[in-house]
Protein backbone atom coordinates (compact mmCIF):
# COMPACT_ATOMS: atom_id res chain seq x y z
CA UNK A 1 0.00 0.00 0.00
CA UNK A 2 1.35 3.07 -1.00
CA UNK A 3 1.58 6.39 1.45
CA UNK A 4 -1.97 8.01 1.84
CA UNK A 5 -3.02 11.18 -0.73
CA UNK A 6 -3.03 14.39 1.23
CA UNK A 7 -6.79 14.84 0.03
CA UNK A 8 -8.20 18.17 2.61
CA UNK A 9 -6.69 20.53 0.39
CA UNK A 10 -9.72 20.78 -2.20
CA UNK A 11 -9.17 24.98 -3.02
CA UNK A 12 -8.93 25.83 -6.33
CA UNK A 13 -5.75 27.43 -5.27
CA UNK A 14 -4.29 24.80 -3.40
CA UNK A 15 -5.09 21.99 -6.20
CA UNK A 16 -3.14 23.84 -8.64
CA UNK A 17 -0.55 25.39 -6.11
CA UNK A 18 0.28 21.86 -4.83
CA UNK A 19 -0.50 19.74 -8.18
CA UNK A 20 2.02 17.71 -10.25
CA UNK A 21 1.73 19.51 -13.21
CA UNK A 22 2.07 23.11 -12.25
CA UNK A 23 5.06 22.35 -9.92
CA UNK A 24 6.73 19.94 -13.14
CA UNK A 25 6.36 23.55 -14.98
CA UNK A 26 7.10 26.03 -12.58
CA UNK A 27 10.56 23.64 -12.02
CA UNK A 28 11.63 23.32 -15.66
CA UNK A 29 11.32 27.42 -15.91
CA UNK A 30 13.53 27.61 -12.99
CA UNK A 31 15.38 24.44 -13.51
CA UNK A 32 15.95 24.89 -17.52
CA UNK A 33 14.70 27.85 -19.36
CA UNK A 34 16.29 29.71 -16.19
CA UNK A 35 19.92 28.78 -16.98
CA UNK A 36 18.87 28.50 -20.66
CA UNK A 37 18.33 32.11 -21.06
CA UNK A 38 21.08 33.43 -18.85
CA UNK A 39 23.27 31.34 -20.96
CA UNK A 40 22.50 31.60 -24.28
CA UNK A 41 19.87 34.72 -23.88
CA UNK A 42 15.90 34.86 -25.12
CA UNK A 43 17.16 33.78 -28.90
CA UNK A 44 18.59 30.54 -27.46
CA UNK A 45 15.78 29.90 -25.40
CA UNK A 46 12.76 30.59 -27.95
CA UNK A 47 14.87 29.86 -31.48
CA UNK A 48 17.88 27.64 -30.40
CA UNK A 49 19.74 26.34 -32.90
CA UNK A 50 20.60 22.38 -33.27
CA UNK A 51 23.14 22.36 -30.55
CA UNK A 52 21.16 24.06 -28.06
CA UNK A 53 17.71 22.41 -29.25
CA UNK A 54 19.04 19.32 -28.19
CA UNK A 55 20.70 20.76 -24.38
CA UNK A 56 17.77 22.07 -24.29
CA UNK A 57 15.84 18.81 -24.54
CA UNK A 58 18.42 16.51 -22.76
CA UNK A 59 18.05 19.24 -19.50
CA UNK A 60 14.52 18.65 -19.74
CA UNK A 61 14.73 14.71 -19.70
CA UNK A 62 16.51 14.65 -17.04
CA UNK A 63 14.35 17.16 -14.66
CA UNK A 64 11.60 15.13 -16.00
CA UNK A 65 12.57 12.22 -14.60
CA UNK A 66 14.03 14.10 -11.18
CA UNK A 67 10.38 15.36 -10.95
CA UNK A 68 9.05 11.73 -11.41
CA UNK A 69 11.19 9.70 -9.15
CA UNK A 70 11.42 12.28 -6.65
CA UNK A 71 7.63 12.15 -6.27
CA UNK A 72 7.50 8.95 -6.63
CA UNK A 73 9.48 8.13 -3.53
CA UNK A 74 8.40 11.20 -1.35
CA UNK A 75 5.18 9.71 -1.32
CA UNK A 76 5.08 6.10 -1.77
CA UNK A 77 7.55 4.55 1.24
CA UNK A 78 7.43 5.50 4.87
CA UNK A 79 10.45 7.76 5.78
CA UNK A 80 10.93 9.21 2.45
CA UNK A 81 9.81 12.41 2.84
CA UNK A 82 13.07 13.20 4.07
CA UNK A 83 15.11 16.19 2.80
CA UNK A 84 18.05 13.88 2.40
CA UNK A 85 16.60 11.97 -0.82
CA UNK A 86 16.72 14.96 -2.71
CA UNK A 87 20.45 15.26 -3.42
CA UNK A 88 21.67 11.55 -3.92
CA UNK A 89 18.36 11.05 -6.55
CA UNK A 90 18.90 14.66 -8.68
CA UNK A 91 22.80 14.16 -9.32
CA UNK A 92 22.37 10.38 -9.76
CA UNK A 93 19.79 11.14 -12.73
CA UNK A 94 21.80 13.98 -14.17
CA UNK A 95 24.92 12.16 -14.06
CA UNK A 96 23.21 9.15 -15.81
CA UNK A 97 21.85 11.46 -18.46
CA UNK A 98 24.97 13.10 -19.32
CA UNK A 99 26.63 9.06 -19.44
CA UNK A 100 24.30 8.14 -22.30
CA UNK A 101 24.60 11.74 -23.93
CA UNK A 102 27.98 10.76 -24.12
CA UNK A 103 27.10 7.48 -25.17
CA UNK A 104 24.84 8.66 -27.92
CA UNK A 105 27.86 11.29 -28.75
CA UNK A 106 25.28 13.80 -28.42
CA UNK A 107 26.30 17.59 -29.07
CA UNK A 108 25.22 19.27 -26.63
CA UNK A 109 26.62 22.35 -23.55
CA UNK A 110 28.11 20.56 -21.15
CA UNK A 111 27.36 23.21 -19.13
CA UNK A 112 23.83 23.85 -19.59
CA UNK A 113 23.43 20.40 -18.09
CA UNK A 114 25.34 21.26 -15.14
CA UNK A 115 23.77 24.43 -14.39
CA UNK A 116 20.60 23.01 -15.05
CA UNK A 117 21.16 19.93 -12.13
CA UNK A 118 22.20 22.68 -10.26
CA UNK A 119 19.23 24.76 -10.44
CA UNK A 120 17.42 21.62 -10.51
CA UNK A 121 18.73 20.74 -7.18
CA UNK A 122 17.28 24.64 -5.94
CA UNK A 123 14.27 24.00 -7.11
CA UNK A 124 13.51 20.62 -5.63
CA UNK A 125 14.70 21.91 -2.28
CA UNK A 126 12.68 24.90 -2.39
CA UNK A 127 9.47 22.60 -3.18
CA UNK A 128 10.06 20.15 -0.75
CA UNK A 129 10.48 22.92 2.11
CA UNK A 130 7.87 25.20 0.81
CA UNK A 131 4.95 22.14 0.41
CA UNK A 132 6.66 20.15 3.71
CA UNK A 133 3.41 21.65 6.03
CA UNK A 134 0.72 20.19 3.46
CA UNK A 135 2.01 16.74 2.51
CA UNK A 136 1.47 16.05 7.00
CA UNK A 137 -1.37 14.18 6.69
CA UNK A 138 -4.23 14.94 9.31
CA UNK A 139 -6.25 11.70 10.50
CA UNK A 140 -9.50 11.44 11.67
CA UNK A 141 -8.87 8.23 14.40
CA UNK A 142 -12.22 6.40 15.32
CA UNK A 143 -10.57 4.97 18.56
CA UNK A 144 -11.05 1.18 19.37
CA UNK A 145 -8.51 -1.73 18.16
CA UNK A 146 -5.54 -1.00 15.61
CA UNK A 147 -6.63 2.97 15.51
CA UNK A 148 -4.98 2.99 19.39
CA UNK A 149 -1.51 2.89 17.69
CA UNK A 150 -1.77 5.33 14.82
CA UNK A 151 -1.02 7.64 17.87
CA UNK A 152 2.18 6.31 18.28
CA UNK A 153 3.47 7.57 14.98
CA UNK A 154 5.25 10.78 14.58
CA UNK A 155 4.61 11.18 11.34
CA UNK A 156 0.90 11.99 10.83
CA UNK A 157 -1.35 14.54 12.48
CA UNK A 158 -3.90 12.05 14.01
CA UNK A 159 -6.68 13.55 15.83
CA UNK A 160 -9.22 11.29 18.15
CA UNK A 161 -13.11 11.60 17.07
CA UNK A 162 -14.39 12.33 20.42
CA UNK A 163 -18.49 12.44 18.53
CA UNK A 164 -19.01 11.12 15.62
CA UNK A 165 -18.87 14.65 13.92
CA UNK A 166 -16.39 16.09 11.82
CA UNK A 167 -17.36 19.46 13.03
CA UNK A 168 -16.31 20.84 9.55
CA UNK A 169 -12.57 20.33 10.15
CA UNK A 170 -10.83 19.05 6.51
CA UNK A 171 -9.43 16.33 7.57
CA UNK A 172 -7.11 13.97 4.89
CA UNK A 173 -9.32 10.74 5.93
CA UNK A 174 -10.99 9.19 8.60
CA UNK A 175 -9.06 5.86 9.92
CA UNK A 176 -11.18 3.21 12.17
CA UNK A 177 -10.58 -0.84 12.64
CA UNK A 178 -12.70 -2.00 10.72
CA UNK A 179 -13.01 -5.14 12.83
CA UNK A 180 -13.69 -3.13 15.86
CA UNK A 181 -17.27 -1.16 14.92
CA UNK A 182 -19.87 -0.24 16.15
CA UNK A 183 -23.46 0.25 14.12
CA UNK A 184 -23.09 3.99 15.06
CA UNK A 185 -19.52 3.86 13.74
CA UNK A 186 -20.30 1.93 10.64
CA UNK A 187 -23.39 4.52 10.15
CA UNK A 188 -20.51 7.82 10.54
CA UNK A 189 -18.25 6.06 7.80
CA UNK A 190 -20.65 5.55 5.18
CA UNK A 191 -21.88 8.81 5.27
CA UNK A 192 -18.14 9.92 5.22
CA UNK A 193 -17.93 7.69 1.97
CA UNK A 194 -21.18 9.92 0.43
CA UNK A 195 -19.47 12.60 0.95
CA UNK A 196 -16.22 11.95 -0.66
CA UNK A 197 -13.99 11.97 2.20
CA UNK A 198 -11.84 9.41 2.15
CA UNK A 199 -12.12 5.97 4.83
CA UNK A 200 -9.40 3.66 5.26
CA UNK A 201 -8.67 0.70 7.87
CA UNK A 202 -6.93 1.13 11.10
CA UNK A 203 -4.34 -1.68 10.31
CA UNK A 204 -3.40 -0.67 6.13
CA UNK A 205 -3.12 2.73 7.42
CA UNK A 206 -0.71 1.66 10.25
CA UNK A 207 1.65 -0.49 7.73
CA UNK A 208 1.53 2.57 5.26
CA UNK A 209 3.02 5.31 7.82
CA UNK A 210 5.40 2.63 9.72
CA UNK A 211 7.05 0.54 6.75
CA UNK A 212 5.82 -2.12 9.00
CA UNK A 213 3.53 -5.20 8.69
CA UNK A 214 1.59 -6.41 12.43
CA UNK A 215 2.61 -10.03 12.41
CA UNK A 216 -0.54 -11.36 14.05
CA UNK A 217 -1.55 -13.12 11.18
CA UNK A 218 0.16 -13.72 7.51
CA UNK A 219 -0.46 -10.88 5.38
CA UNK A 220 -0.61 -11.08 0.79
CA UNK A 221 0.91 -8.72 -1.21
CA UNK A 222 -0.80 -5.97 -3.03
CA UNK A 223 -1.82 -9.21 -6.11
CA UNK A 224 -3.57 -11.19 -3.20
CA UNK A 225 -0.94 -13.54 -3.29
CA UNK A 226 2.11 -14.66 -0.88
CA UNK A 227 4.81 -14.30 -3.65
CA UNK A 228 6.79 -11.70 -5.16
CA UNK A 229 5.95 -11.55 -9.54
CA UNK A 230 8.68 -13.85 -11.68
CA UNK A 231 8.83 -10.34 -13.61
CA UNK A 232 10.27 -8.59 -10.53
CA UNK A 233 12.48 -11.10 -9.33
CA UNK A 234 14.11 -12.17 -12.45
CA UNK A 235 14.80 -7.91 -12.68
CA UNK A 236 16.10 -8.11 -9.60
CA UNK A 237 18.04 -10.69 -10.53
CA UNK A 238 19.58 -9.22 -13.42
CA UNK A 239 20.37 -5.77 -11.80
CA UNK A 240 22.27 -7.68 -8.69
CA UNK A 241 24.37 -9.39 -11.27
CA UNK A 242 24.92 -6.15 -13.40
CA UNK A 243 26.01 -3.92 -10.07
CA UNK A 244 28.28 -6.67 -9.07
CA UNK A 245 30.07 -7.30 -12.01
CA UNK A 246 30.24 -3.11 -12.43
CA UNK A 247 31.16 -2.46 -9.16
CA UNK A 248 34.10 -4.56 -9.17
CA UNK A 249 36.85 -2.09 -10.04
CA UNK A 250 35.67 -0.20 -7.30
CA UNK A 251 35.29 -3.07 -4.35
CA UNK A 252 38.30 -5.18 -5.15
CA UNK A 253 40.55 -2.42 -4.34
CA UNK A 254 38.64 -1.64 -1.72
CA UNK A 255 38.55 -5.42 -0.19
CA UNK A 256 42.67 -5.91 -0.67
CA UNK A 257 43.16 -2.88 1.29
CA UNK A 258 40.70 -4.04 4.10
CA UNK A 259 42.16 -7.72 4.25
CA UNK A 260 45.67 -6.32 4.50
CA UNK A 261 44.59 -3.55 7.75
CA UNK A 262 42.92 -6.71 9.42
CA UNK A 263 45.78 -9.17 9.15
CA UNK A 264 47.98 -6.46 10.35
CA UNK A 265 45.87 -5.66 13.25
CA UNK A 266 44.89 -9.40 14.50
CA UNK A 267 45.64 -13.00 13.98
CA UNK A 268 43.21 -14.94 12.31
CA UNK A 269 41.20 -15.45 9.07
CA UNK A 270 40.63 -12.20 6.97
CA UNK A 271 37.01 -13.50 5.93
CA UNK A 272 34.58 -15.23 8.31
CA UNK A 273 31.93 -17.41 7.16
CA UNK A 274 28.98 -18.21 9.61
CA UNK A 275 26.05 -20.32 8.10
CA UNK A 276 22.84 -18.58 7.94
CA UNK A 277 19.03 -19.53 6.75
CA UNK A 278 18.22 -17.83 3.29
CA UNK A 279 15.73 -18.71 0.05
CA UNK A 280 13.45 -21.48 0.44
CA UNK A 281 15.02 -22.09 4.53
CA UNK A 282 17.73 -23.58 2.96
CA UNK A 283 21.21 -23.11 4.65
CA UNK A 284 23.83 -21.56 2.96
CA UNK A 285 27.33 -20.01 3.94
CA UNK A 286 27.73 -16.12 4.17
CA UNK A 287 31.01 -14.70 3.64
CA UNK A 288 32.41 -11.46 5.94
CA UNK A 289 35.39 -9.70 6.63
CA UNK A 290 36.44 -9.92 10.06
CA UNK A 291 35.36 -7.56 12.04
CA UNK A 292 35.69 -9.28 15.78
CA UNK A 293 38.91 -11.21 17.35
CA UNK A 294 38.87 -14.53 15.89
CA UNK A 295 37.28 -17.18 18.44
CA UNK A 296 36.04 -20.25 16.91
CA UNK A 297 34.61 -21.61 19.92
CA UNK A 298 32.39 -18.35 20.79
CA UNK A 299 28.58 -19.79 20.49
CA UNK A 300 26.02 -17.65 18.55
CA UNK A 301 25.06 -14.20 20.02
CA UNK A 302 24.33 -11.08 19.18
CA UNK A 303 26.70 -8.28 18.74
CA UNK A 304 26.29 -5.59 21.58
CA UNK A 305 26.98 -1.99 20.84
CA UNK A 306 30.45 -0.73 22.23
CA UNK A 307 31.23 -5.01 22.03
CA UNK A 308 34.53 -5.45 23.21
CA UNK A 309 35.47 -8.24 20.74
CA UNK A 310 34.89 -5.92 17.78
CA UNK A 311 38.29 -4.90 16.84
CA UNK A 312 39.72 -0.95 15.90
CA UNK A 313 39.40 -1.69 12.31
CA UNK A 314 36.05 -3.71 12.83
CA UNK A 315 34.15 -0.57 14.25
CA UNK A 316 35.59 1.09 10.59
CA UNK A 317 34.40 -1.34 8.74
CA UNK A 318 30.85 -2.19 10.42
CA UNK A 319 30.54 1.78 10.32
CA UNK A 320 30.79 1.85 6.50
CA UNK A 321 29.30 -1.75 5.90
CA UNK A 322 32.52 -2.39 4.22
CA UNK A 323 32.77 -5.76 6.26
CA UNK A 324 29.90 -7.07 4.01
CA UNK A 325 31.60 -6.49 0.52
CA UNK A 326 32.38 -10.05 0.33
CA UNK A 327 29.12 -11.03 0.27
CA UNK A 328 28.96 -10.63 -3.21
CA UNK A 329 30.37 -13.74 -3.85
CA UNK A 330 27.20 -15.31 -2.38
CA UNK A 331 24.82 -12.60 -4.60
CA UNK A 332 26.78 -14.53 -7.68
CA UNK A 333 26.18 -17.71 -6.25
CA UNK A 334 22.87 -16.87 -6.36
CA UNK A 335 22.64 -17.36 -2.19
CA UNK A 336 21.62 -13.40 -2.22
CA UNK A 337 20.66 -10.60 -3.28
CA UNK A 338 21.62 -6.38 -2.80
CA UNK A 339 17.91 -6.31 -1.30
CA UNK A 340 15.92 -8.22 1.23
CA UNK A 341 15.87 -9.43 4.52
CA UNK A 342 19.14 -10.37 6.44
CA UNK A 343 19.52 -13.87 6.84
CA UNK A 344 19.62 -15.10 10.54
CA UNK A 345 21.92 -17.74 12.06
CA UNK A 346 19.91 -20.60 11.88
CA UNK A 347 19.85 -21.24 16.31
CA UNK A 348 17.63 -17.98 15.82
CA UNK A 349 15.25 -18.93 13.20
CA UNK A 350 14.67 -22.10 15.12
CA UNK A 351 13.68 -19.87 18.16
CA UNK A 352 11.56 -17.44 16.26
CA UNK A 353 9.49 -19.95 14.30
CA UNK A 354 8.63 -21.71 17.42
CA UNK A 355 7.12 -18.22 18.60
CA UNK A 356 5.86 -16.99 15.64
CA UNK A 357 4.50 -19.95 13.10
CA UNK A 358 4.84 -18.06 10.00
CA UNK A 359 7.99 -16.78 10.57
CA UNK A 360 9.93 -18.97 7.61
CA UNK A 361 8.00 -16.78 5.53
CA UNK A 362 10.28 -14.35 5.36
CA UNK A 363 12.83 -16.76 3.34
CA UNK A 364 10.13 -16.66 0.32
CA UNK A 365 12.52 -13.45 -1.07
CA UNK A 366 16.35 -14.29 -0.68
CA UNK A 367 18.02 -12.53 1.68
CA UNK A 368 20.07 -9.52 1.21
CA UNK A 369 23.14 -7.53 1.91
CA UNK A 370 20.52 -4.34 2.73
CA UNK A 371 17.25 -4.34 3.41
CA UNK A 372 14.06 -2.63 4.77
CA UNK A 373 14.70 -3.44 8.62
CA UNK A 374 18.34 -2.37 8.58
CA UNK A 375 17.72 1.46 7.08
CA UNK A 376 14.53 1.75 8.93
CA UNK A 377 15.67 0.33 12.62
CA UNK A 378 19.00 -0.44 12.31
CA UNK A 379 20.66 -3.19 14.47
CA UNK A 380 19.13 -5.40 16.38
CA UNK A 381 20.19 -7.18 19.87
CA UNK A 382 17.35 -8.74 21.45
CA UNK A 383 14.03 -10.33 20.73
CA UNK A 384 11.62 -7.55 21.20
CA UNK A 385 13.57 -5.35 18.44
CA UNK A 386 13.89 -8.32 16.38
CA UNK A 387 9.90 -9.01 16.48
CA UNK A 388 9.72 -5.27 15.03
CA UNK A 389 12.57 -6.03 12.44
CA UNK A 390 10.37 -8.94 11.58
CA UNK A 391 7.31 -6.85 11.13
CA UNK A 392 9.74 -4.54 8.75
CA UNK A 393 10.35 -7.71 6.68
CA UNK A 394 6.91 -8.36 5.87
CA UNK A 395 6.30 -4.85 5.01
CA UNK A 396 9.62 -5.39 2.49
CA UNK A 397 7.96 -8.66 0.90
CA UNK A 398 4.52 -7.28 0.68
CA UNK A 399 5.31 -4.45 -1.01
CA UNK A 400 8.55 -5.37 -2.72
CA UNK A 401 9.04 -3.14 -5.87
CA UNK A 402 11.94 -1.91 -8.42
CA UNK A 403 11.08 1.59 -6.53
CA UNK A 404 11.09 -0.10 -3.24
CA UNK A 405 14.35 -1.75 -3.70
CA UNK A 406 15.73 2.20 -4.68
CA UNK A 407 14.38 3.64 -1.53
CA UNK A 408 15.92 1.58 0.20
CA UNK A 409 19.57 2.19 -2.02
CA UNK A 410 19.20 6.08 -0.90
CA UNK A 411 18.84 4.81 2.66
CA UNK A 412 21.56 2.71 2.37
CA UNK A 413 23.79 5.54 1.54
CA UNK A 414 22.37 7.69 4.34
CA UNK A 415 22.82 4.31 6.84
CA UNK A 416 26.28 4.80 5.59
CA UNK A 417 27.12 8.63 5.95
CA UNK A 418 25.45 8.48 9.35
CA UNK A 419 26.34 5.16 10.74
CA UNK A 420 23.14 4.60 12.12
CA UNK A 421 22.43 1.64 13.35
CA UNK A 422 25.72 -0.05 13.13
CA UNK A 423 27.19 -2.42 15.49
Amino acid sequence: MNTLPSRRFQKKHEQILLSSPFLLFVGWLVSVALPTALHWGLNGLLTPDLGQKTALIVASIAFVICHFVVRKINTSYPGGQSSMFIAPQVITIYVLVALVSLLLTLNLSRFILLTSGACALLWFYLEHFSTQKYRRLKLAIIKGGMSDHLFELDNVDARELTTLDLQNVRYDAVVADFNDLSKDDERFLTQCALKRIPVYDASLVYESLSGRVRINRMSENNLGALLPTKVYETTKLLMDLGIVLLSLPIVLPIGLITALLIKLESPGPVIYTQQRIGLGNKEFTIYKFRSMRFDREQPEQFAGEDDPRITRIGKIIRKLRIDELPQFLNIIKGEMSLIGPRPEQPNFVRAFDEQIPFYNYRHVVKPGITGWAQVRQGYTDDADATRIKIEHDFYYIKNCSTYLDLHIVFLTIKTMLTGFGAR
